[in-house]
């Protein structure tokens, strides 16, 4: 069940329409079309010998989120209809949180229309949102999930007690860093992911491996000190980003950006999440301890 809608301008004012408690924004919800799954285009191809078509490809159409709105009397029905226009402004850009009972989603769009029935005994809109991404994007508190590779185990416990006067028994943790790890992920669809490598020392030529699916992408250390003076050294940060659309590489070095995408391999694989379980590792020629790993991602819906 949808809990609430929030609306956020491109100026990056919010107003949340919580659909049991309209009072509080002045707009009840009657309705809202387009938060399904969507539609796709089928592309097939006729054959003349063969009955039925041969399948070409398939693509998701952008979506078309219809909200129907109530006004609700306040000081003033004109305050509410303008408010309208504040957070709905034509041809801008808006996103859309949607809380339900078990998950959080997010959209992006652009207000197609928002026109309002002024001369009607009950006054209302429909606010027609057209989303070029026709995906819901995981949101709220669980909206990023972080894979680590490096870390403390924590190993302090009570009740204790040191029981030698001159060594150090009591461990209050352990450092591990490891190179293989496995980000569950539950989407809908396909997604990049963000690849943070620190460096606290220096490392050579980073290999890193999605094992499921044999994809790679290396970074050739070598062509990094060519272009910026030196490899990977200490305090070093790569970030890498396989989003289609968004992929990139950058190295943030005593707090200066630089791309460095001409420092990965020509035939990197950029890589996708699919849904279940993705095995990823990573590997360096030298210094491989001295790099600390981990993976971003966020979810895709394909409806709320």
């Amino acid at each position: 069940m949808i809990k609430s809608i929030t609306v956020t301008n491109y100026l990056g004012d919010s107003i949340k329409l919580v659909l049991a408690r309209p009072e509080e924004s002045g707009f009840v919800v009657t309705s809202v079309t387009g938060l399904g799954s969507g539609k796709a285009n089928i592309n097939t191809t006729e054959i003349a010998t063969t009955d039925g078509d041969l399948f070409n490809s398939a693509r998701l159409q952008k979506r078309n989120i219809v909200i129907s709105l109530k006004y609700l009397w306040k000081d003033s029905i004109e305050d509410v209809r303008q408010l309208s226009y504040k957070y709905f402004p034509i041809k801008k850009k808006l996103t859309l949180l949607i809380e339900t009972d078990n998950r959080s989603a997010e959209i992006d769009g652009y207000t197609e229309s928002n026109e309002p029935d002024i001369f009607s005994k009950e006054e209302g809109s429909d606010v027609s949102i057209v989303c070029p991404n026709p995906f819901f994007y995981s949101a709220g508190e669980d909206g990023i999930n972080t894979t680590i590779f490096y870390g403390v185990e924590p190993l302090f416990e009570f009740p204790f007690s040191n029981e030698s006067l001159y060594e150090c028994l009591l461990e209050m943790g352990e450092i591990q860093n490891q190179m293989e790890k496995t980000v569950v992920y539950s989407g809908d669809a396909e997604i990049g992911v963000t690849i943070t490598i620190h460096a606290i020392g220096e490392a050579r030529n980073i290999t890193i491996y999605n094992t499921g699916t044999r994809e790679i992408m290396r970074i050739d250390t070598d062509k990094m000190k060519a272009f910026t003076g030196s490899g990977i050294v200490a305090g070093d940060e790569i970030t890498i980003c396989t989003v289609k659309g968004k992929k990139s590489i950058t190295l943030l070095r005593n707090g200066k950006t630089t791309n460095i995408l001409n420092c990965l391999d020509k035939a990197a694989d950029w890589f996708q999440l699919a849904k279940g379980d993705n095995v990823f590792a990573y590997t360096a020629e030298e210094g491989s301890s001295n790099l600390q790993f981990k993976i971003e991602n966020r979810i895709i819906y394909e409806g709320v």
